[in-house]
C-alpha cells in the first residue's frame, strides 16, 4: 500500500487554520444560475472526472500528535465524500442553500473540502477557505463544465490595457493609526453570516479612462462605507479596503488552493467628502496600480514568521490568536473582491445552456464585520454582500446595498 502524499500547510492555509471559529465558520460560497435543467448523474460524473483533472483539490488534513510542528495536508486518490448532492425544489429552496453555504463548511478531515449543491438550475458551490479559494474552485468548475456539455471552456483572454509607467502612488493616506470600522447597525442575536445578492448594470466607463472597473468599485465601496458611517454618527477616520490580487494563470496549470496575495488601499476622510469624482478616480487607479505591482507575501512579512515551524501548531496557534486579537484594531475597514468578468464560459452543453449569472461571498468575521465581492458575467455585475451578524442586521444589508448602487451610479463621469 503506498503511503499518501503529504504537502506542508502554506502559510495562508495554516493561519486560517489556527483561527477557525465555530461560530463564524470560513466559507467561500460561488453561486452559479443556468438556464436549463441539470442532469443530476451526467453532472456527478463530470465533477468527479474534474476533481481528478486536478488533483491537487483531493486533500484532506493529515492526522499528527499534538507535538508536531506542522499541519500537513494529505493526497487522496479518491473523493472520501459524495460531492455533488441534489437538493428539493421549494419556495425557500435558494435561499436554504445559501444559509447552508455560510453556516456549514466542509470538514478539513474529509478530502475534498468542498461540497456542490443543486437546487433545480443553480449550483451552489461551498469552498473550506482554510483549503481554498474561489477563484481555484471556478478552474475545477469550468473543467466539469467542460466534461458535462462537451463545450470548448477554455479562459477568454484578459483584457488587454496599454503598459503604465512603473511609478509609486502619490499622495497615499498615512497607515499608522488604526482605521475605521463599519460602524455597527442593528445586530442579530444569532451568530455567524447574513447575505445578500443582487444584480446590478456593469458601470459605463469612458473608452480610454485612466482607472478600471476595479477602481470604479473600490470607490464605490469607500464611499458607500464612509456614508455608512456618518449616517451612525461615527466621527471620520481613514478607511483601508483590503483587495485581493490574483496572478494566477486561468487556464488548466492553475495552481489550486489559497492563491491570492492580499494588498490594502487607504483612503482619508476628506477624499471621501464630496468628491471629485473624476480626480478621486485617477488617484485610486493610480493606488492600486503600485500597490499590485509591489512584490509582497500573501499575508505580509510576519505571517511568515508565525507560521515557521520554531514550535509546535498548538503552541503557534495560541499565539496567532492572540496577535490577531491584539492587532484587530489596525484589521482593515474592510474587503473588496472583485473577481472580474468571470473568464470561463461556463457553457454546459445545449440542454442546460451557458451561466447568466455568479455569485460569489467571502467570509465576514469580525472586526470586519462587512465584505464585498464582485463578479461580472453576461455583461452585468452580481454584487454580493456578506456581513457578521453581530454587526449588522438583513436590513442594514439592504440599505448598504441601495448604498452601493447609488455610488456605483455616481462614479459613471465623462471626460
Amino acid at each position: 500500500m503506498t503511503t499518501p502524499v503529504r504537502i506542508p500547510f502554506p502559510v495562508v492555509d495554516e493561519v486560517s487554520r489556527h483561527c477557525l471559529q465555530e461560530e463564524e465558520p470560513e466559507t467561500v460560497h460561488i453561486e452559479v444560475h443556468l438556464p436549463g435543467p441539470v442532469d443530476q448523474s451526467r453532472l456527478r460524473k463530470a465533477f468527479t472526472e474534474a476533481l481528478h483533472r486536478h488533483p491537487r483539490i483531493l486533500m484532506r488534513e493529515a492526522r499528527g500528535p499534538w507535538y508536531r510542528r506542522r499541519y500537513e495536508w494529505e493526497l487522496t486518490t479518491e473523493p472520501d465524500v459524495e460531492v455533488v448532492t441534489f437538493a428539493p425544489a421549494g419556495p425557500r429552496a435558494l435561499q436554504d442553500a445559501r444559509t447552508r453555504a455560510l453556516t456549514q463548511a466542509p470538514p478539513l478531515s474529509m478530502s475534498p473540502p468542498i461540497r456542490l449543491e443543486v437546487v433545480d438550475s443553480v449550483l451552489f458551490l461551498t469552498i473550506n477557505h482554510t483549503a481554498l479559494d474561489g477563484p481555484a474552485c471556478l478552474r475545477i468548475l469550468a473543467t466539469a463544465a467542460e466534461l458535462y456539455g462537451g463545450t470548448d471552456n477554455s479562459p477568454a483572454a484578459p483584457p488587454t490595457r496599454p503598459a503604465a509607467p512603473a511609478q509609486q502612488a502619490p499622495d497615499v493616506p498615512t497607515t499608522w493609526s488604526p482605521p475605521a470600522r463599519v460602524a455597527p447597525g442593528t445586530p442579530d442575536p444569532s451568530p455567524g453570516n447574513g447575505m445578500l445578492v443582487t444584480e446590478l448594470p456593469l458601470p459605463h466607463r469612458p473608452k480610454g479612462s485612466p482607472y478600471t472597473v476595479n477602481d470604479q468599485l473600490m470607490v464605490t465601496t469607500a464611499l458607500t462605507i464612509a456614508h455608512w458611517n456618518r449616517e451612525h454618527g461615527v466621527r471620520p477616520r481613514p478607511l483601508r479596503i483590503t483587495m485581493p490580487v490574483d496572478d494566477r494563470p486561468r487556464d488548466t496549470t492553475m495552481p489550486i488552493g489559497n492563491g491570492t496575495r492580499l494588498v490594502e488601499v487607504p483612503f482619508s476622510p476628506t477624499e471621501l467628502d464630496h468628491p471629485d469624482m473624476s480626480d478621486l478616480l485617477r488617484r485610486t487607479a493610480e493606488r492600486t496600480r503600485a500597490l499590485k505591482s509591489l512584490p509582497r507575501p500573501q499575508l505580509g512579512h510576519g505571517a511568515a514568521l508565525l507560521t515557521a515551524p520554531w514550535a509546535p501548531v498548538a503552541a503557534r496557534a495560541a499565539l496567532t490568536r492572540a496577535l490577531r486579537r491584539t492587532a484587530a484594531p489596525w484589521t482593515s475597514t474592510t474587503l473588496l473582491s472583485n473577481i472580474g468578468r468571470i473568464p470561463y464560459p461556463l457553457d454546459f452543453g445545449e440542454e442546460t445552456g451557458r451561466a447568466h449569472a455568479v455569485w460569489f461571498s467571502a467570509p465576514a468575521r469580525m472586526p470586519r464585520g462587512l465584505t464585498v465581492t464582485t463578479a461580472s458575467t453576461a455583461g452585468r455585475l452580481h454584487l454580493a454582500l456578506r456581513w457578521s451578524r453581530a454587526l449588522l442586521s438583513h436590513g442594514d444589508g439592504a440599505h448598504l446595498r441601495d448604498l452601493f448602487e447609488h455610488y456605483l451610479h455616481t462614479t459613471e463621469v465623462t471626460p
